[in-house]
Parts: C-alpha cells; sequence; structure tokens
C-alpha cells in the first residue's frame, strides 16, 4: 500500500490549523499529517499536536526553509503539499492524487486562478498581478500554458521530492519547485480547485512587494532565463556588429568612388590641361610668339566669345604679333 503525508508548513496559523488537520484526516484517514513549526508565537503547535498532527519544529523562518526541511526528513510514496490556512478544499485531494497516478505525472497543481475563485475570494490587486506576472514570464520562458505558478495546494511524487535542490528561503518556494520541475523534465498537470479567503483573524504572511521581488529575482537567476539573455545579447551583439561591417563597408565604397571621382577629375583636367597647352604652343608656334605668357593671354581672349574683348586684347598685344599674322585677328 501507498504511503501518503500531507506536508502542512505554519506560521502562527492556531485559528485554522484544526479544521485543516481534521478535513485532511477525513479524506485520508491512511495518511500521516505532519505539521512543521516555524517559530510560531500563537498556539498553534498546541492545537496541531491536540489534533493528532506529528508536529516538528523548523527554526530556520521562512516557507522554503520548511519545505526543504520536510522533503529531506518524510519518508513517503506521494506527497501532498498543503497550506495550514484553510484556503484549499480537502475534499480535492483526492483527484490530485488519481491525476498522478493515472497520468504518471510528477506533481499535480492544484489551479485556484483558472476557475476565477481565487480573483473572487482574494480582493488584493497586486496579489493577483503578482500571480500572472510570474504565470506569463514562465510560461514564455519555458514555452508552457501553466495557469497558476504560486498556489500552496500541490500533490508531488517521491521521485521528484527527493530528487529536487531547493534553495529557496522564503516564499518564492512554489516558483522555484515549478521551475525546477520544468528544468529538470518532471511532468506537471493542473487540476482547478476553489480557493477561499482566510477566515477573520487570520492573516497571510505574504509581504506582497518584497516576495514578489525575491520571486522575480529567482526567475531572473534561472538557468532558463540566464540562457534566453545570453541568447538575446548574443543576438544584439551580431546585430551591431553586421551594422557596423555594414557601416564601414558603405564607408570605404563611398571613399572608393570619391578617390575614382578624383581621379578621373583630375585625369579629365589634365588632358584638358595638356590639351589646352598644346593649343596654345601650337598657336604660339604659328604667331611666332617669344613669350609664353603672352601667348597664352590672347588665346584667353581669343577663347572668349566677344569681339570687342578680343579686339581690346589684341590691340593690348599688337606689338608682340608679327605683321604678317595681324590680318587673321581683325577678320576674326
Amino acid at each position: 500500500m501507498e504511503q501518503i503525508a500531507v506536508l502542512i508548513p505554519c506560521y502562527n496559523e492556531e485559528k485554522t490549523i484544526k479544521k485543516v488537520i481534521i478535513d485532511f484526516k477525513k479524506e485520508l484517514p491512511e495518511a500521516k499529517i505532519y505539521v512543521y513549526n516555524n517559530n510560531s508565537t500563537d498556539q498553534t503547535e498546541k492545537i496541531a499536536k491536540e489534533n493528532g498532527a506529528i508536529v516538528k519544529n523548523e527554526y530556520e523562518q521562512g516557507k522554503g526553509n520548511v519545505i526543504k526541511s520536510m522533503f529531506h526528513d518524510i519518508e513517503a510514496d506521494i506527497y501532498v503539499v498543503v497550506d495550514g490556512d484553510d484556503t484549499y478544499p480537502a475534499n480535492r485531494v483526492h483527484e490530485l492524487i488519481n491525476a498522478m497516478k493515472e497520468k504518471n505525472v510528477d506533481i499535480v497543481i492544484g489551479d485556484r486562478l483558472s476557475n476565477g475563485s481565487y480573483k473572487k475570494q482574494n480582493n488584493r490587486y497586486l496579489h493577483g498581478f503578482g500571480n500572472n506576472l510570474v504565470k506569463e514570464i514562465i510560461n514564455s520562458l519555458y514555452q508552457t500554458k501553466l495557469k497558476d505558478i504560486m498556489t500552496g495546494y500541490r500533490v508531488l511524487s517521491k521521485k521528484i521530492v527527493k530528487n529536487i535542490n531547493i534553495t529557496s528561503k522564503k516564499f518564492e518556494i512554489e516558483t522555484e519547485m515549478t521551475i525546477e520541475a520544468l528544468e529538470n523534465g518532471y511532468s506537471i498537470e493542473e487540476i482547478p480547485v476553489e480557493y477561499k479567503d482566510r477566515p477573520q483573524g487570520s492573516y497571510s504572511k505574504v509581504h506582497t512587494l518584497r516576495d514578489g521581488a525575491k520571486i522575480l529575482k529567482y526567475i531572473f537567476k534561472s538557468k532558463k532565463f540566464k540562457k534566453k539573455i545570453m541568447k538575446y545579447i548574443a543576438v544584439f551583439f551580431i546585430m551591431i556588429l553586421l551594422f557596423f561591417s555594414l557601416l564601414i563597408s558603405t564607408s570605404i565604397f563611398s571613399s572608393e568612388n570619391i578617390k575614382d571621382n578624383i581621379k578621373d577629375s583630375s585625369d579629365i583636367l589634365i588632358e584638358e590641361g595638356n590639351a589646352k597647352k598644346q593649343y596654345i604652343l601650337h598657336r604660339n608656334d604659328i604667331f611666332k610668339f617669344d613669350n609664353y605668357t603672352d601667348a597664352l593671354m590672347i588665346n584667353n581672349a581669343y577663347s572668349i566669345d566677344n569681339k570687342d574683348i578680343i579686339n581690346s586684347a589684341l590691340l593690348a598685344r599688337k606689338n608682340y604679333i608679327p605683321r604678317s599674322y595681324r590680318s587673321n585677328f581683325r577678320r576674326y
């Protein structure tokens, strides 16, 4: 016969612990009920003992420390982990256990969120927002479709309980159990369960912002998150390298074009200069100029399509032009 252990971590739950123990004893009479008292300052320990639970003390404060000690100390085939605040229905435990046996999975989660009972019972907006945020991040990282990551109602196999590496100290424990299962290939099943708020006089130990920050910190330290971030960083740097490579190649190409254009322009100018010089020398040869500068000035005047300017230039230099050639300029 399979041994079932019901594990109830407790810190100041004197208002609810009796009912939780009685309810699970009724549903699982063959199971052993363990209550781990985590430095309670009220009557939690006394009430748990009076109602037949096996009570142990965990002096390292924090739910994660309690769960770690429970998993280490307790031997069983099936482990039922439930909060001691009477917010989860004991009568649904059979569905969770049957799902584990029939589907041969390692963790069965009591899902509070799918049926809307958590939202209806719990009017703390930040709690609901935090639940959804953690769920969306983990589903995105691990490509899953889990509906409730932070529930306090779970059934676990001996295989995962004895092999899971718990490092969390406080309320990030539920997130760690889920991530550890996903990263190590353990199977998960979810069963929707009704959630009810704490009775009057009982209060939650969760500090939304402080504990929420610790949960997110744990997610950011996970192997999958680091791997994902490194992938994004690698892609980012590859894009940067491609950008600069394109920029450099474009710059080189532009520089080569500029050089080619300058070279082409220089060649053209040189060719034009040589042609002009040859033309002037040719004219100098015709007109027998002894002075290259005078020839250049006459040439400049001659190349302008304005007879007045040309005639003025010719008159200014008529003494340097042999008489036999002056008629040529006048005819122009």
